[in-house]
């Protein structure tokens, strides 16, 4: 983050992409398959599509409230409605949701081998330092809200 204190190590859709395009990788030089039926491709899809969904309702939110969706740059307000008052960070747990539906469809354990991993670099390497800004931002509003409100689910 040039502009913030907090350092992110690279945007989060970047992150996203580069695991998932490892898991690919990693699926065709070492095959791990996970069974292929209806089943993995139905509820990958719906995986995808609640990833999609959680994530622009959580975008539309922040564009509604007139705050930046750019983990770059510095936040207007503390968002704590819509899917804000379930998750602190509803647009990665889409993000996950995605992944999860991406890693179905390639029917492949690698994804899943690779998630806790991808969970640890963006909670060390996007979360934890967008915590920072946001605590010396909003300082005890944004006390009471992490106290109230878990990272994830």
């Amino acid at each position: 983050m040039s502009t913030r204190n907090g350092r992110i190590i690279l945007a989060p859709p970047l992150i996203y992409l580069i695991f998932i395009g490892v898991a690919w990788g990693l699926t065709y030089l070492l095959p791990l398959p996970l069974p292929e039926n209806n089943w993995t491709i139905y509820l990958g899809w719906g995986l995808i599509d609640a990833g999609i969904l959680l994530s622009a309702w959580s975008a539309l939110a922040m564009a509604q409230h007139k705050t930046t969706i750019n983990p770059y740059k510095k936040p207007r307000h503390l968002l704590e409605s819509g899917p804000f008052r379930y998750s602190r960070n509803p647009i990665y747990l889409g993000f996950n949701l995605i992944y999860g539906g991406i890693a179905l469809l390639i029917h492949s354990w690698w994804p899943w081998i690779l998630l806790p991993l991808l969970i640890l670099t963006m909670t060390l390497g996007v979360i934890v330092p967008e915590e920072v800004v946001l605590e010396r931002q909003f300082g005890d509003s944004y006390r009471r809200y992490r106290a109230r409100v878990r990272r994830w689910l």
